[in-house]
């Protein structure tokens, strides 16, 4: 099929599945195209804020106002602390969130209005006419108000992928396509940012305060704008039951998450790799320090190297099919160790034309390869969070960004590292003094042509370490794209047994996971046939490829299959079965006697064998068991002196209705009062405004009762954690034994479907 064909081909579906996805897929074209033009606004900010953050050798802060590296560094190291705090009220907001519009739509809106609003007023403050100080407490202020909201949209945009679709395939292309859409934001912004700024100034400057001041508002309002479409036409889907009550607390979510060994492969090559980034700012320093180019020439540089992030975009879904993840990342990581060594002579020449030129060549090269990793990693992320959910039943992302304030700390520790490096190469303020003494800002040391190659080869090294411990960590990552399909069938499973058990199974929402039990049945034992040799005519090798990929289907089949048998089958091992032995003891002794069970200690548990995977397993869980016994025996003495008191759950379901229906009635008065002020009536909007008024009022007190109990119930479960650890297996093995009636129910709804 030639590219003409299949762009037919695509144009024909798209009314088919503008409203409704295709099979197997979650999200329908408008959800898709929606989510990725509301990406061209939210990078319109991102952008924006990226380039306003406080951060050692930030444009703005150091070249614009005129902060040096010392002064920049304390307010940076102030700002961060305050991020903790803020970081861990922002992951509980999100991981116990239950909202109509989802997980992290609503921040979409309620984040992103004041970023642009903060982006706005850093911006336009008047650092020309105040004390140094007053700036500095600015600065501080506004970056510390950042490390929320600016953070907390940030998280909820690059997150909600995550929850779009649960189909690791889907997110990555519905990752390369809004990337495709959203980029465009940064390019437009790097093309006409130094023409803009030429008009502006009338010279080739990009720090002048003036071209802050007209650009990033409008930036900012329009990303804004544009970003609302994910908020108003998009919808979230995670895989769980419907009865499922949110019961996340902050030190529970914080160990589970600790546990999850794919998170701190990721982490620690995000951690490894900090300096890898340090050499981005060398092509700007030479247009603005070295002036080896127009303000054309420059626009025109910028557009090249931008223009290297949106081929890997189109490629991208094709290599991870035929790669898979890991190894992208490994290979292109490597590669940008040697793009890096290739710019090493190329900095060490100012006064050539043509070294701009080649530089341009190395960084076009290395943003191509690279972009291949920022894709991944975002589809990377989304699948480590769905084998959190696998191993621990709940879905606590925010809790990552949690504990990722581990990373703040190894920030914070390897922080003095960039400005020792400014300070060894010479920008400071005794090479200052040497070489230009009428100037105040410590920046201006790029003028001079032996220093700017002394800083840009010592940061160009920089780039080349950070390379190099950024792919280490990737070696050890094994999550498959099939492993992770797998994981998301067994939650699947497990959603139909839980609302099966809860009465509240529907036939007609069952197909999907009964289709998953069918295949397990198919594929179970099954060995696929050996990969052919791709050799011979054109006719042979055409085959030999349609087998291959007929194989490679049915291996990932049958890894499926064998996850999810093992879900269904796991109460019939020895260690399923010890831990039903468990749990019947603590379902006997009841509320009020579950922690007398005898249990191992923490320190027994910790002491067992690991030499097998079966022995890792049986130790992982012994350790498990004993935390909780430990952490509900603490809980009681503190809080439950008198007896476990239960919690009724119904107190949650009817505040959580009463949320939805305030939620709906708001919405409606909201759209009527549009209605009254398009009317023009008067009487009607002022009446209207009180009742908007008191909803919102209203909603807020549920919102309250919904917090208040939420606590409640996160303490109940804590102290009776391993009793209620208990119940859940033995009803979870309860409803494994109703496959056959499930299965006979769908099959019954099929015959009356297929005769009527």
């Amino acid at each position: 099929m030639t590219v003409i064909e299949k762009a037919k081909e695509v144009v024909k579906k798209v009314p088919v599945y503008w409203k409704a996805p295709p099979k197997g897929r979650y999200m329908s074209y408008k959800e898709i195209l929606s989510f990725s033009v509301g990406g061209f606004g939210a990078k319109f900010i991102i952008w924006g804020i990226t380039q306003l953050m406080i951060s050692v050798g930030n444009a703005f802060i150091c070249n614009t106002v005129g902060i040096g590296p010392m002064p920049v560094y304390v307010i940076w190291l102030l700002s961060v602390l305050s991020s903790f705090p803020l970081t861990a009220l922002r992951a509980k907001m999100i991981d116990n969130t239950r909202s109509m519009k989802g997980k992290y739509r609503p921040y979409i809106l309620t984040m992103g209005l004041p970023t642009a609003i903060l982006g706005v007023l850093y911006v336009w403050f008047p650092y020309e006419r105040v004390p140094v100080f007053v700036s500095y407490v600015f600065i501080l202020v506004i970056n510390i108000a950042l490390q929320f909201f600016y953070n907390f949209f940030n998280d909820a945009y690059t997150s909600i992928i995550n929850v779009l679709s649960p189909n690791t395939i889907e997110r990555s292309d519905v990752i390369s396509f809004k990337a495709v859409i959203e980029n465009l934001s940064p390019s437009i912004c790097g093309i006409f940012m130094p023409l803009f700024a030429r008009l502006i100034t009338g010279e080739n400057t990009l720090y002048d305060l003036r071209v802050y001041r007209a650009a990033y508002p409008v930036i900012f309002v329009l990303g804004f704008v544009f970003s609302m479409l994910i908020y108003t036409n998009t919808e979230e889907k995670i895989v769980q039951a419907k009865t499922h009550v949110i019961r996340v607390k902050f030190m529970d979510a914080l160990k589970a998450v600790a546990g999850n060994k794919y998170f701190w492969v990721i982490s620690l090559a995000g951690w490894l790799g900090f300096l890898e980034g340090t050499a981005n700012s060398i092509i700007g320093w030479m247009y603005n320090y070295q002036e080896v180019c127009s303000a054309g020439t420059y626009s025109l540089i910028v557009t090249i190297t931008g223009n290297a992030s949106f081929w890997p975009m189109l490629i991208a879904p094709y290599f991870i099919r035929r790669f898979g993840k890991r190894k992208i990342l490994i290979v292109t990581n490597l590669m940008s160790v040697g793009f890096f060594l290739c710019m090493l002579p190329i900095v060490r020449q100012t006064s050539s034309g043509y070294i701009i030129w080649l530089l341009t060549l190395c960084m076009f090269a290395n943003n191509f390869i690279t972009t291949f990793g920022n894709l991944l990693v975002t589809g990377i992320n989304a699948d480590v969070r769905d084998y959190q959910q696998y191993i621990t039943g709940e879905r606590i992302d925010g809790m990552f960004s949690a504990v990722g304030l581990i990373g703040t700390v190894i920030s914070l520790a390897t922080s003095f590292v960039l400005p020792a490096l400014y300070d060894f190469a010479g920008l400071n303020e005794t090479v200052l003094q040497l070489v230009r003494p009428e100037s105040a800002n410590v920046y201006d040391v790029l003028y001079d042509p032996y220093y700017f190659v002394r800083v840009s080869t010592v940061l160009v090294v920089a780039s080349v370490v950070g390379a190099i411990m950024n792919v280490i960590p990737y070696f050890f990552y094994d999550l498959t794209e099939s492993r992770q399909k797998a994981i998301v069938a067994v939650l699947k499973i497990r959603a139909l047994f839980e609302d099966y058990g809860n009465g509240l199974l529907r036939e007609d929402k069952m197909g999907e996971a009964v289709q998953i039990l069918r295949d397990a049945d198919r594929y179970d034992g099954m060995t696929p046939a050996p990969l052919q040799k791709v050799r011979g005519s054109h006719a042979e090798k055409k085959a030999a490829r349609r087998h291959n990929k007929a194989v490679r289907e049915t291996r990932e089949q049958i890894e499926i299959a064998a996850l999810v048998k093992e879900e269904l089958r796991r109460f019939d091992t020895p260690e399923g079965k010890a831990a039903l032995q468990y749990a019947e003891k603590m379902a006997e002794a009841g509320l009020d006697g579950f922690l007398q069970v005898p249990v191992q200690s923490l320190a027994e548990a910790r002491a067992m064998p690991r030499k097998t995977p079966e022995e890792k397993a049986r130790r992982r869980e012994a350790i498990a068991l004993a935390d909780k016994m430990e952490t509900a025996k603490k809980t009681v003495a503190k809080h439950f002196q008198n007896g476990i008191v239960p919690f009724d759950n119904a107190v949650l379901e009817r505040l959580f209705d009463a949320e939805d229906a305030a939620e709906q009635k708001l919405h409606d008065l909201l759209m009527d009062m549009k209605a009254a002020k398009t009317a023009k009536d008067k009487a009607k909007v002022e009446t209207l405004r009180q009742q908007i008024k008191a909803q919102r009022a209203e909603k807020t007190k549920v919102q309250r009762d919904i917090q208040k109990a939420t606590d409640e119930h996160a303490l109940y479960y804590r102290a009776a954690q391993p009793f209620l650890d208990a119940q859940k297996l033995l009803r979870q093995r309860g409803n494994y034994t109703h496959l056959d009636e499930i299965l006979a129910r769908y099959e019954a709804y099929e015959t009356a479907a297929a005769q009527s």
